[in-house]
């Protein structure tokens, strides 16, 4: 019984933060770059659509800074500048793609521990009502 409580509440919470983190995004209002390689224009509510906007930040990123990364840039370039913000974002972006993952995951679990919970409450049941039936002699 327990077992399967910690599923149930494992699906919740893993549902609530998934809502959570979809909401901000939509918040935000971000729409996937037109040039992105995947999901062009689409609005950044999800983990593939935050993914993709992340990858063409950093592409559009190196174009800018001309292939450097923030750490290869010199602390006078006025790029530099440019190359942080790039990170920055990418990788609030991508924490938003992992917190998606971990959200899944704790749904995936959670189901998986109900089904084991219903699964040893089933078995539980049809012990007792092995137990109480009436032995049956040759």
């Amino acid at each position: 019984m327990i077992v399967a409580i910690v599923g149930i509440l494992m699906i919740i919470a893993g549902g609530v933060t998934y809502y959570m983190v979809h909401n901000e995004l939509k918040a935000a209002k971000i729409t996937v770059a037109k040039d992105a390689s995947m999901l062009a224009g689409d609005e950044v509510d999800g983990p593939f659509s935050a993914y993709a906007e992340a990858e063409i930040i950093d592409h559009h990123a190196l174009d800018a800074t001309g292939g450097k990364t923030y750490a290869e840039l010199d602390r006078e370039d006025p790029l530099r500048q440019t190359a942080m913000s790039a990170s920055f974002l990418r990788a609030s972006l991508f924490t938003s793609v992992v917190a998606f993952g971990v959200a899944a995951m704790a749904m995936g679990i959670g189901l998986m521990l109900l089904l084991i919970g219903w699964a040893l409450m089933s078995l539980s049941r049809r012990d007792v009502a092995y137990e109480r039936a009436p032995a049956h002699t040759v």
